[in-house]
């Protein structure tokens, strides 16, 4: 087996577990691979260091070290290249990642072994109609909001082409089952199986005593038309990166993509013990 490590440079932690990862992995006599401008903070003898597009082709697995926006990074920047991700937690929650730290022996040995599950997630597929045509993928959100902390935003949601709501709040967040206990689940969606073929919409603060989170079946399209703005002051994002402006009568069209991230993990249940563990001692 042949596994890339890829540790978050902005984790203090990082380097040490990436090292220590690596040492786990030869260990167990897998190949390692790192991107050759980790061979200073990084250095293990026995790994490989590559240019990056020498390094995705020819692993097997994607080992990243941080957190959950960590492996969502991880799984677009590599989409192209379908390989499965695990993810080392060294943040603050980590739902999507299914190794700890003090794990790493237990789980690295059993990667190696083969002992582990690809759990398939959906991912959500954007593009702003019209001339430009931006587009892009989210495996947990595509959020639309407002730029303007005084400012409410009209917003119209259609489902098939057919009007279901208006909100006028701060934004409105579109949601696959792996993003449900992320920013959705904060601004009062619910939480959906992640195996659950769904799609889930929550307005942000909306200025309305009815306004509930609503659940889409995969196969609709949702498009989300924003209504009058100041200074073009709204913004489309997918997973929490760069935004996009959107202007006043702009259209975000969302649809189920035709791609999907392999998420290794060790147990079908992982999923709901993250939530006992992360969410419930939160209470």
């Amino acid at each position: 087996m042949t596994v890339y490590i890829s540790p978050n440079p902005g984790k203090e932690q990082a380097a040490d577990t990436a090292r220590r990862a690596a040492q786990l992995l030869l260990m167990q006599e897998a190949a390692v691979l790192m991107r050759d401008n980790l061979k200073e903070s990084c250095y293990v003898e026995g790994v490989q260091y590559l240019p990056l597009e020498e390094c995705l082709p020819r692993t097997d697995v994607i080992l990243t070290i941080g957190g959950d926006g960590t492996i969502l990074h991880e799984a677009n920047f590599t989409l192209q290249y379908q390989k499965p991700i695990l993810g080392i937690n060294i943040g603050r929650c980590g739902f999507l990642a299914t190794c700890e730290v003090d794990e790493m022996e237990e789980k690295l040995a059993a990667l190696v072994r083969g002992e582990y599950l690809l759990d398939n997630r959906m991912l959500l597929y954007v593009r702003v109609l019209g001339e430009d045509g931006w587009e892009g993928h989210a495996l947990n959100d595509v959020v639309v909001t407002k730029g303007r902390l005084q400012q409410a935003i009209d917003f119209s949601i259609y489902c098939d082409d057919i009007l279901v709501e208006q909100y006028r709040g701060d934004g409105v967040i579109v949601a696959t089952p792996t993003g449900s206990t992320a920013y959705s689940l904060a601004a009062g969606g619910p939480i959906l199986d992640s195996q659950t073929k769904g799609i889930v919409v929550t307005p942000i603060c909306p200025h309305s005593l009815t306004s509930p989170a609503m659940v889409f079946a995969q196969e609709r399209k949702i498009n989300i038309c924003v209504g009058q703005v100041i200074d073009n002051e709204v913004f489309l994002s997918c997973d929490g990166a760069a935004e996009y402006p959107l202007s006043a009568g702009s259209t975000a069209e969302i649809r189920l993509s035709d791609q999907i991230v392999q998420l290794v993990t060790f147990s079908r249940a992982d999923q709901f013990q993250a939530i006992d563990q992360k969410l419930r001692s939160r209470r």
